[in-house]
């Protein structure tokens, strides 16, 4: 049984790759980075507020050492660093990375710049308090002391306050300094304290200013934008973890539930495979019994078959229907049920008018939901509620069924099972097909026995024909030699003519025995029917009682069939001696002919005509007609019902019908007389012309003829009508006398005749070894048939020409006319190996 893949066996590993890439989403991997990229920003801030710190510090000249700033700024750059590690969540957050580097970098720039400024402020700071402290002494008195200590003020208030009115006041201060009278030892020490606060002056602005960007920069700003974004991250991708994990929740629930289905579905399957291999089985044992069983029990052992097979698949009846000859059903039902009237005969009719699953399978599993229509009224008739059935046609066009069906809707038969539901039909058909073959085998036997008796009659007939060949030869020469002496003008030419012709006609009927006997194809050529019914309506009426009316009707239009002329006029003439006969010689016997165009088969009682053109030969009689049995056997060798009768003529007439192409269709019923029908196929060939005298015969002036029979009689004839056309024959009946007369003399003949001897391979032989002793003299071979010969063999053994024996008087004139009269070019010789001399009978 062929396995298909289910798709629930399919969707499981893909629903376990599903739950494999769900699982590793569902992790949200991201989440370590965006902590540590938090806990980097969170450090990145606390430095910087310690940055901040220690710069006010080292403003305030609490902090003397420097180092803290530079670690901070360190610390700076390698958290920005770890920033960059730990990966940009987006385009956007590199970029605010990268501007947060940027500004921590100015930063640095300014605080180096701070540095080298605060250390110079507070050096001057330093110089300006040591500077002022010793001239505002409390020892000391003047003009002087006053103006540094107000000086000192101010400069305390710039330290505090860097505004313009501040440093304007320590301008002032200064002046005012500078009008005071400065005593001879103090000119240096003011001078310093005077340079010392115009430096402060600048440089308390300008380092509070340079502060103030310190403790102002973007850096706050840009840490906050890039937390909000990373955050921002993170929360999106918890969201989407949870997102993953419902989601491979829900795919579990899902595998779990194609993992339940798919148990399912196996353990259904194991129930079919049972039923499938008790369906096998049950096959097998019925291809066993049939095989086993005697041709008389078959019958009983197909309705046996149904009900095995009927129990396998679960129906309540099960029928097989053979097509043939005669139409056989066989019909099981489950007990208590029974088939309807009509039922299963309808069955295939029925079967037809449904859609089919497969090319031969039908199948309905529940009627009842067929649209409402006349194949859904038929089912239910029959008391049809599941239906299955297969169909098949042999070789022969007869086609076998074999259904079941049940009372109630069903899942029926499956997909898988209708390779089986063949294998019985086929296994019941054999059956019944062995049948039939034994009672056609016991038929053909009893028909052997006639057969034998044919091939005797047949061996009987071909010995009688070579004799008659003789006395058919003797006619026509003698008739031919006559016409020649009385001439074409005298009364009596009309009566030879006519024996001429008749022995024509018995030549012609003894070759084709002849011919029949060997099985060879018979010459066929174009021939009207018009012309061909008109020649044997006259023999007929010459041999017929003027009792029986013969009437014929034929078709305007030229009817041209190919074919012998002596056999289709032999079918004519056996048709209307049994029309004849019908009759009891006193009636009335109607030809027709008609030309059909068939553009499909047409079926006939006895044969199949293809599509194409045909010409219709009927033959009917008013006589006593037949019955259906008689019918049947109507074209059986040796059946006749005639005391007098043999029973060859009809068979013949069929074999030559069918030789021909055709077909037969007989119609008859008793009381109402018969019709016989031969269709032969039409061609659109001309007939040649017959030619209206008799050709004058060629005469040989004397010339000198080599002849060679077996028979002295023969051999008499012969010479008689060499002699009359005007030759001078020299005749032999021993081959070795006639080759010694050969080499002898070769110039003394003109020409050598082998006549027919038997087999013909010897007359062969024979004139192969006459051209190698006369190589220029023509040879003409008289045989009843050449096809046994190959052209090859003619050629090597020098004959010129091939005649039809019994000779023919204006076939022999015309030949030796051509090789003797005109002679044709010496043909080359091909030697032949020396044999023995075939034996010639005195």
């Amino acid at each position: 049984m062929k396995m298909k893949v289910s798709p629930t066996v399919a969707a499981v590993p893909l629903l376990l790759l599903l739950l494999t890439w769900l699982s590793i989403r569902a992790t949200d991997r991201d989440a370590e980075m965006y902590d540590r990229a938090i806990v980097t920003l969170d450090h990145l801030a606390t430095v910087g507020n310690a940055l901040h710190r220690d710069v006010l510090n080292a403003r305030a000249g609490v902090l003397r050492n420097y180092d803290p700033l530079v670690r901070e700024v360190t610390a700076q750059q390698e958290a920005i660093a770890r920033l960059r590690e730990a990966g940009a969540v987006s385009a956007e957050a590199a970029t605010t990375i990268d501007q947060l580097a940027a500004e921590i970098g100015r930063q640095e720039d300014l605080i180096e710049q701070f540095k080298t400024d605060n250390a110079l402020l507070q050096n001057s700071l330093a110089y300006f308090g040591r500077f002022s402290a010793y001239l505002g002494a409390p020892n000391r008195n003047g003009p002087l002391v006053p103006a540094v200590s107000a000086l000192g003020a101010a400069m305390l208030q710039l330290t505090l306050d860097t505004s313009p009115e501040v440093a304007r006041q320590v301008d002032d201060r200064l002046n005012d300094l500078a009008r005071q009278p400065v005593p001879p030892g103090d000119a240096e020490v003011v001078q310093g304290l005077v340079a010392h606060a115009r430096m402060l002056r600048d440089e308390l602005p300008a380092t509070d200013a340079l502060l103030k960007m310190i403790c102002t920069s973007r850096g706050k700003q840009l840490r906050d934008a890039l937390r909000g974004m990373i955050q921002t991250r993170q929360t999106a991708s918890r969201a989407s973890a949870r997102g993953f994990r419902l989601a491979l929740y829900a795919t579990s629930l899902l595998l779990l539930g194609l993992l339940v289905h798919l148990g399912l579905q196996l353990r259904a399957r194991a129930l079919t495979l049972r039923r499938h291999a008790e369906f096998e089985h049950a096959i097998a044992r019925i291809s066993t019994r049939f095989i086993n069983s005697r041709p008389q029990e078959i019958g009983a052992h197909v309705k046996q078959a149904l009900a095995e097979l009927g129990a396998c698949t679960g129906t309540d009846r099960a029928y097989f229907m053979a097509a043939g000859d005669t139409a056989r059903v066989y019909a099981w039902c489950r007990e208590g049920i029974a088939c309807p009237p009509g039922w299963p005969d309808q069955a295939p009719a029925l079967a037809a008018r449904f859609d089919r699953i497969e090319d031969d399978i039908v199948c309905v599993h529940d009627s009842s939901l067929l649209p409402r229509g006349a194949e859904r009224d038929a089912l239910a008739a029959a008391g049809v509620r599941s239906w299955a059935c297969v169909t098949r046609t042999g070789g022969s066009g007869q086609g076998n069924f074999l259904g079941f069906d049940s009372r109630r809707a069903s899942r029926g038969t499956q997909d898988d099972e209708f390779g089986l539901l063949r294998m019985a039909l086929d296994a019941i058909a054999n059956a019944v097909g062995r049948q039939d073959l034994e009672r056609e085998r016991a038929r053909l036997e009893a028909h052997l026995q006639q057969a034998r008796r044919m091939e005797t009659v047949g061996a009987l007939a071909s010995g009688i024909a070579h004799n008659f060949n003789n006395i058919v030869g003797a006619i026509l020469g003698y008739a031919e030699m006559a016409s020649e002496q009385i001439g074409v003008d005298r009364r009596s030419a009309g009566l030879l003519e006519e024996i001429r012709r008749a022995g024509e006609r018995a030549r012609s009927l003894v070759e084709q025995i002849l011919v029949f006997g060997r099985r060879q194809d018979a010459r066929s050529k174009p021939m009207s029917v018009q012309s061909l019914v008109a020649e044997t309506v006259s023999l007929l009426r010459a041999s017929l009682p003027a009792t029986v009316e013969i009437a014929v009707r034929q078709t305007v239009e030229l009817a041209i069939v190919s074919g012998e002329a002596a056999q289709l006029q032999q079918v004519i003439l056996n048709l209307c001696k049994n029309a004849a006969q019908a009759v009891d010689l006193s009636g009335r016997i109607e030809i027709e002919v008609e030309l059909h165009g068939l553009p499909h088969a047409l079926g006939l009682s006895h044969g199949t005509l293809q599509p194409g053109r045909y010409v219709r030969i009927a033959v009917s009689d008013t006589g006593r007609g037949m019955s259906k049995a008689v019918l049947e056997r109507l074209f059986e060798p040796f059946f006749t019902t005639r005391m007098a009768g043999n029973g060859l003529g009809l068979a013949t007439t069929r074999e030559i019908v069918r030789e021909h192409g055709g077909a037969l269709n007989v119609r008859s019923a008793p009381g109402a007389g018969s019709c016989f029908e031969v269709w032969l196929p039409r061609i659109d060939t001309t007939p040649a012309a017959a030619s209206a005298a008799t050709p004058s015969l060629a005469v040989g002036d004397g010339k000198t003829v080599l002849v060679i029979e077996d028979e002295r009689e023969r051999l008499l004839r012969d010479e008689e009508a060499l002699a009359a056309l005007g030759y001078e024959p020299v005749g032999f009946t021993r081959a070795a006398d006639a080759l010694a007369a050969c080499r002898a003399a070769p110039e003394r003949f003109d020409a050598m005749l082998v006549g027919h001897l038997m087999p013909s391979t010897a007359a062969v032989e024979l004139a192969a070894v006459l051209h190698q002793a006369a190589p220029r003299l023509p040879i003409l071979l008289a045989t009843a048939s050449s096809k046994e010969i190959g052209p090859d063999a003619l050629i090597a053994a020098g004959i010129s020409e091939v005649l039809h024996w019994p000779l023919g008087f204006s076939e022999l004139a015309a030949a030796l006319a051509r090789c003797v009269v005109a002679p044709q070019r010496p043909r080359a010789v091909t030697p032949v190996t020396p044999f023995s001399l075939p034996e010639i009978r005195q």
